[in-house]
C-alpha cells in the first residue's frame, strides 16, 4: 500500500489527471495544469484554476498573479515555490477565465484530495473564494473566513486572497494577504517544533 508522500502515487495520480475528460473543460485545454512543486513540501497552497497564461505554459500562477505570489512568498515565508506545492481547485481553463462551475469543480475534487493526501502538508494556505469554500465546507466568502487559521485535516489551513484580486485591490487588500501568510509562516513553525503556539490575535 502506498501512503502519503510515495513518488509512485503521485506520479500515477498526474498521469491519470494528464488524461482526464470528466467534465467539459477538457474539450478546450492546452494542457492540464495539475501542479507544481514539492509533493513532500509541509506547505501547500491551492487556487481556484488555470488561465490562459497557465493553460499555455501547463503550470499554475504564472502571469501576473503568479509573479506576485511568488513576491510574497519570498518576502513573507522567505521560500520560493520549489519548496512547497501549488495546485488549483480545477486541473483545466474554464473558458474565458470565468469561474469554474459547481459540477467542474466536482469533477476535478477528486485529484486535489488526492493531491492533498499524498502530500499531507503541515499547512495549506487557500487562494481565494473557491479554494476555502471546497476545502472548508463552507459557503462564506474570503472576506469572512480570513484573518486566522482552521483545523484541517493534521494540520491547518489558512483563507486568504487571489493574488489576482490582490492586483486589483492593492493596499489594504494586498497588506492582508501579507498578514495571513505570516500567520501560515507561523504555524509551519509550530508545526516543526521551533516555536511555541500563539494565541490567535484577531484579524489582521
Amino acid at each position: 500500500m502506498v501512503g502519503p508522500g510515495s513518488p509512485v502515487a503521485f506520479e500515477a495520480l498526474r498521469a491519470e489527471a494528464l488524461d482526464c475528460v470528466r467534465c467539459p473543460l477538457s474539450r478546450g485545454r492546452t494542457q492540464v495544469v495539475f501542479g507544481v512543486g514539492d509533493p513532500h513540501a509541509r506547505l501547500m497552497f491551492v487556487g481556484e484554476g488555470p488561465g490562459r497564461e497557465e493553460d499555455l505554459a501547463g503550470e499554475p500562477f504564472v502571469g501576473r498573479s503568479g509573479k506576485l505570489l511568488d513576491r510574497l512568498m519570498q518576502e513573507e515565508l522567505s521560500m520560493d515555490r520549489s519548496r512547497c506545492y501549488i495546485a488549483n481547485v480545477v486541473k483545466c481553463r474554464p473558458p474565458e477565465n470565468r469561474d469554474p462551475l459547481p459540477d467542474e469543480i466536482e469533477a476535478c475534487r477528486p485529484y486535489l484530495a488526492s493531491q492533498i493526501e499524498l502530500i499531507d502538508p503541515s499547512v495549506v494556505v487557500t487562494l481565494g473564494n473557491f479554494a476555502a469554500r471546497l476545502l472548508l465546507g463552507t459557503s462564506e466568502g474570503i472576506r469572512a473566513l480570513r484573518g486566522r487559521a482552521y483545523p484541517f485535516r493534521r494540520g491547518q489551513l489558512v483563507p486568504t486572497y487571489h493574488p489576482a484580486f490582490a492586483l486589483r485591490s492593492g493596499g489594504q487588500v494586498l497588506a492582508e494577504m501579507r498578514a495571513d501568510l505570516v500567520r501560515a509562516k507561523r504555524l509551519l513553525a509550530v508545526a516543526a517544533g521551533g516555536a511555541p503556539a500563539v494565541p490567535e490575535l484577531g484579524r489582521g
